[in-house]
């Protein structure tokens, strides 16, 4: 009812206009009239309210409308208030039956569904219900069939692999006899590969025994290489004897020999099985191996000369005694030269050696030293590296020094010379030449972090470097502590060392300059930091420096020493102490 009063006033509002001005005598009271008039056509206009018919936004409208009323009120407030409680009261009733109306609707609307659920259940439970009974019919008539089936007198005669029902097929039955014959032609193909038991037990027996004569051969060849290895000791000594001009009888050194052979076959698993002695069967009757050797060497002399090279220096380098796999023979190659642009024979012997060389095996030192020296000579730097990285070579000192001065006369192949010359030193433990090898090539910080981290790496051998390659950034780093230890160079220590020697006095100079640039406490705290270095150390420094015309670096590090030790140097002696006495008064 509320809502249709609300609709009469919005459709009249240009009357109610006209006659307010007659009841209301307060001009506000006018203002705030026509206020509120705007205010609901503006809210019916923006929230899109219909004009004719129950809504609750026009309620809501007028509501908030009729509280401002209220609140300007003052003589009809009470009786405004209970109007409007009234009138609240009377919408949530209306309100309060409708929600009922529409539950009481839903309730209806969900009781047909439940009924018409199941209903449709009860349909589908009669139709299962049905094929039920229909499944358990057909399952009644297929078992009676089968039980027909078994009873049968002409059971025994069905074909294995065919159902009954192909059974009464003729086309089914003449493609089960084509597999059947070929399954059997597959048969008899196989049963002609077969041999008989007999055979089988023949062959097995040749088995064993080419297995026993394996083993006998094994053991052959086991016993054959020990007495090869003693052999070979055997040679090396009587090649030895004869260079050392025979100081020692042929009978001593023999007897010798086989004792020290006899100890080494103590130890050796394999030899203990057989006499240190010679065998009588097998012993070199002399005219068999003399033979031999002669043969050998006529045709190498041979080859030799008729300036086959090549051929001369494989057949020398896979001689099998090794008599030729001497300096002998190099020098020989050394003194001969072949065609123009072909490679020199002292080269080619080198190569021959090279690939006669068996894994794990190396050339020997004066062998490998003398082929390395002929490779670099010829500009034949590839075959030095192959060499080197293959441990193809006994590495020594004199190796590595000629490979570091081949460096120092090409500095085109400095930098692989040098890398091979520091594989050669650290392969001899000769770790100040691999450092100075590092220096050489610009490793500074990697020469410095490799003899920091070798414990037999001394003082000594960091000014030996040091002096080789003077490098002001390598000093720093040597005198740089190491983790839990002390620095490897003391500081005072390498400047004594340094300034004595005139041709490094600025390299001192100049690590005593940058102390001193970089603050006026950092050349006290690397004196006091000098565990390594005593005071004289330092009064040493203070006197060269002096000497040097450098008188500013005298006085800086004389007055630290001052600072720390009162008015006097605590000198060992007693003329160090009254010339300190005398520098300073």
């Amino acid at each position: 009812m509320s809502e249709t009063q609300s609709c009469h006033s919005s459709s009249s509002t240009l009357e109610e206009r006209v006659f307010t001005p007659d009841i209301l005598v307060s001009e506000s009271d006018e203002k705030f009239l026509r206020s509120l008039y705007e205010f609901i056509e503006h809210e019916k206009k923006y929230l899109q309210s219909p004009e004719e018919g129950p809504d609750e936004l026009r309620y809501i409208i007028y509501r908030f409308v009729f509280h401002k009323v209220i609140g300007r009120a003052t003589g009809y407030k009470r009786l405004l208030l209970t109007i409007k409680a009234e009138y609240d009261d009377t919408i949530k009733e209306l309100k309060k039956r409708e929600d009922e109306v529409q539950a009481a609707q839903h309730s209806q609307l969900s009781s047909m569904s439940q009924v018409e659920s199941l209903m449709t259940c009860r349909g589908r439970s009669a139709q299962l219900t049905n094929r039920i009974s229909l499944i358990r019919t057909k399952t009644a008539e297929l078992k009676e069939l089968i039980n027909r089936l078994k009873s049968r007198k002409d059971q025994s005669s069905w074909i294995p692999g065919v159902t009954v029902y192909q059974s009464y097929h003729l086309d089914f039955l003449n493609q089960h006899l084509e597999e059947l014959k070929s399954h059997r032609a597959a048969l008899m193909d196989t049963k002609s590969r077969c041999v008989p038991l007999d055979v089988k037990n023949k062959m097995d027996a040749q088995l064993q025994s080419a297995k026993r004569r394996r083993e006998k051969l094994n053991t052959e060849n086991q016993n054959l290489r020990i007495l090869y290895k003693r052999m070979k000791k055997v040679c090396d000594c009587l090649s030895s004897w004869e260079e050392e001009e025979q100081k020692l009888p042929l009978e001593e050194l023999i007897s010798s020999t086989l004792e020290n052979i006899r100890q080494t076959d103590v130890l050796d698993e394999d030899a203990r099985s057989i006499n240190a002695e010679l065998f009588e069967s097998q012993e070199p009757k002399g005219l068999d191996e003399s033979a031999l050797l002669r043969a050998h060497l006529d045709r190498f002399m041979e080859l030799f000369d008729s300036a086959q090279f090549e051929e001369a220096a494989v057949l020398a380098a896979r001689n099998p005694p090794g008599v030729l796999r001497n300096l002998n023979t190099m020098e020989m190659f050394k003194g001969v030269s072949g065609p123009p642009g072909s490679v020199p024979p002292s080269l080619l012997f080198f190569r021959a050696l090279l690939i006669s060389v068996q894994t794990g095996g190396e050339l020997l030192a004066d062998l490998s030293l003398q082929g390395v020296i002929c490779a670099l000579q010829q500009g034949d730097l590839r075959l030095v590296v192959f060499a080197v990285t293959q441990n193809k070579l006994t590495l020594s000192e004199e190796l590595g020094d000629v490979l570091t001065e081949h460096a120092q006369r090409n500095p085109s192949m400095a930098d692989t010379c040098l890398t091979l010359a520091t594989i050669v030193y650290e392969a001899c433990r000769l770790h100040r030449k691999s450092a100075l090898s590092m220096c050489r090539r610009g490793l500074i910080h990697g020469a410095a972090e490799f003899m920091k981290h070798r414990s037999d790496v001394t003082a000594e051998d960091c000014m030996w470097v040091l002096c080789r390659s003077p490098s002001l950034s390598l000093l720093q780093l040597l005198m740089e502590p190491r983790q839990g230890r002390e620095a490897i160079l003391p500081v005072g220590t390498a400047c004594v060392a340094l300034l004595v020697d005139p041709q490094h006095q600025q390299l001192a100079l100049q690590l005593l300059d940058t102390f001193i640039c970089q603050g006026p406490g950092v050349l006290q705290e690397v004196i006091l930091e000098d565990n390594g270095s005593s005071v004289d150390v330092w009064v040493d420094v203070a006197s060269l420096c002096s000497g040097l015309n450098r008188a500013d670096l005298s006085r800086a590090v004389l007055s630290v020493l001052v600072e720390q030790s009162g008015t006097r140097i605590l000198s060992p002696d007693l003329q160090g102490a009254e010339l300190m006495e005398h520098i300073f008064l």
